[in-house]
Formats: structure tokens, C-alpha cells, sequence
């Protein structure tokens, strides 16, 4: 598979804070390919590199051979951006919205139309077609983000926590219209801090913290890797600890302690629990791992400010 991006010993700073601190990374033609992290964890500020709206420090990006830069057009033209904020204006509906944003690409007005026609229809938003933005719902908003995004037909999508604020509905529509386009043959990338989103998503991800990568791989290799296949969670005092991993003897999971519950993490989760049964203790719970575990794990679980 074609690589699309490579990044190398990418750096940005902000006069004393370094908030992307030297990473490297490829993504490859029609994958999706996600940056997950806490807020402050420098996904953003990558994204907005590889687009080439904020200059880089130090290192390099190359976007299918161009070498990424402020004035860097051509990577422009290819790439179609649905932002974190919704940059929209509420003074003009949503076809007048679409419309001014074609002419920023110079498409003709005959071809500005069909496009701004068909992806209303695509993200479902027909009904709302004369509305004003200031009668949307957040939803609606932020699928006319991805409308807009795709006017330019880009080779490179980059979304960028597009379904924050969501309820289920509308992130799952979301979440089926970036599958669609990735089906189409076009390149993702995603930053978020949902790990469902990124498990939904991703084909590959890195998880980023304090500007670094801490790991990268596909979902399932990294819950794997990291975690195993099942979670046993124990409500259980900490002063317990040692008493309980004593009676429950000679097993094959690793264990941690987060604020009242002790995590076991185990390739097969039957064994641990049929223990907890014999031992009668309440407040357990037994589950698949997640991408979440991973990036707790990871991270840690203190509250990041």
C-alpha cells in the first residue's frame, strides 16, 4: 500500500511549550488513520501541520511527495478539513453556506451547484437546505461541516474530533458517512478522544501524550498488546490488595490499582472469575478489554488537566 504521509522528527513549539515533540509517523493511501489523545496531548496541532496552516518548528512532513508548508497550495487543494470548531456562518443558510465555500476552489457555478445538491443529500440534511445555520442543531452543523469538507472531492480527509458534543445518533451517522467515504477510496485521518470512535474508525492510531507518541498500531493489536482480551474490574479497598491476589493464588493476568477498583488484565478472564464466585466477593465486573483500558494504561488515570 502506498504511503500518503511521512512524517519525521516532527516538532512545534510555542515560544517555551513544546506541544508536538519530535514524532514520526506514515499513513498510508485509503487507510484511516487516527490521533488519539487527552486535550493538550498535541493532535491538533499535528493535523494542522500536515494541512499546512501552522508552520513546523522542526522536522518534516511529506503529503504525497510535496513537502507540507504555509504556503503550500497544492496540498491545500487536495486535502478537505472538517474542523474541531464549527466555522460556520449563521447569517446564510445552508446552501448559501456551501455555495461561498466553492468559490475558494474556483469550481464553476453549474458544477458548484450538483456538488452542493448531492452532499446535502449525502449528509442528510435536504429538509434543512434554506435553513439558516442558526436554526440547526449541533448535529446538523457538524454533518454540514462534512458536506463542506468534500466539496473540493479531496484525496486526504482530515477530521478533527468531528463528533464532539454529539448525542449517539448523530455521531453514529457521522461515523457511517467517514466509513462510506474511506470505502470510496479516500485517506482519513481522525483525532479524537473518544476510544470508541477511534475502535469504530481507525485502521492504525497512535496515541499521543504530552506532544509524544506513546504507541502505535492497529486497535486490536494494541488491546492485545497491552492489555489482553478481557478486564476483570474488583471494587475492593486497597487495603485488601495483597489479601485478595494471595487467595486468589497462581494467575495469568497482570493487575493494577486506579482510586477503589483493582484491574486484572488477562488473555482469558474465566479463570480469575470463576475464583472471584468461589470467593463470594461482590462489586465485580468481568469484560472484553477496550481501547480505553489501553489508553488508561498508558496515560494514567489521574484527572489531565
Amino acid at each position: 500500500m502506498k504511503t500518503i504521509i511521512t512524517a519525521e522528527n516532527l516538532t512545534k513549539r510555542f515560544g517555551d511549550l513544546t506541544a508536538v515533540n519530535g514524532i514520526s509517523f506514515e499513513i498510508r493511501e485509503g487507510e484511516c488513520f487516527g490521533f488519539l489523545g487527552p486535550n493538550g496531548a498535541g493532535k491538533t496541532t499535528t493535523v494542522r501541520m500536515i494541512h499546512c496552516v501552522s508552520p513546523i518548528t522542526s522536522g518534516s512532513i511529506l503529503v504525497n511527495g510535496l513537502k507540507a508548508d504555509v504556503d503550500n497550495r497544492k496540498i491545500k487543494a487536495m486535502t478537505g478539513v472538517i474542523p474541531q470548531e464549527i466555522t460556520l456562518d449563521n447569517d446564510l443558510t445552508v446552501f448559501e453556506n456551501m455555495m461561498v465555500f466553492t468559490k475558494f476552489f474556483d469550481i464553476p457555478r453549474r458544477e458548484a451547484r450538483r456538488r452542493t445538491d448531492e452532499l446535502i443529500a449525502f449528509v442528510e440534511l435536504e429538509a434543512k437546505r434554506n435553513n439558516k445555520i442558526s436554526e440547526l442543531s449541533t448535529g446538523m452543523k457538524r454533518r454540514l461541516l462534512v458536506a463542506r469538507a468534500l466539496l473540493n472531492k479531496p484525496a486526504l480527509i482530515i477530521a478533527d474530533e468531528p463528533t464532539t458534543g454529539l448525542d449517539p445518533q448523530a455521531r453514529h451517522l457521522i461515523w457511517q458517512r467517514l466509513r462510506l467515504l474511506k470505502n470510496q477510496g479516500s485517506t482519513l485521518i481522525l483525532t479524537t478522544q473518544y476510544m470508541e470512535e477511534a475502535q469504530q474508525l481507525c485502521d492504525r492510531l497512535v496515541v499521543m501524550y504530552e506532544g509524544k507518541i506513546l504507541k502505535e498500531g492497529s486497535p486490536r493489536r494494541l488491546i492485545d498488546d497491552e492489555i489482553g482480551r478481557e478486564v476483570v474490574e474488583i471494587r475492593i479497598d486497597a487495603a485488601e490488595d495483597a489479601r485478595l491476589i494471595s487467595a486468589l493464588g497462581p494467575v495469568s493476568c497482570g493487575h493494577e490499582r486506579a482510586g477503589d477498583t483493582l484491574f486484572f488484565y488477562c488473555r482469558d478472564g474465566r479463570e480469575i472469575q470463576k475464583k472471584l464466585v468461589e470467593l463470594d466477593l461482590p462489586n465485580t465486573v468481568h469484560r472484553p478489554a477496550t481501547l480505553e483500558d489501553v489508553f488508561l494504561k498508558l496515560t494514567g488515570r489521574s484527572l489531565i488537566e
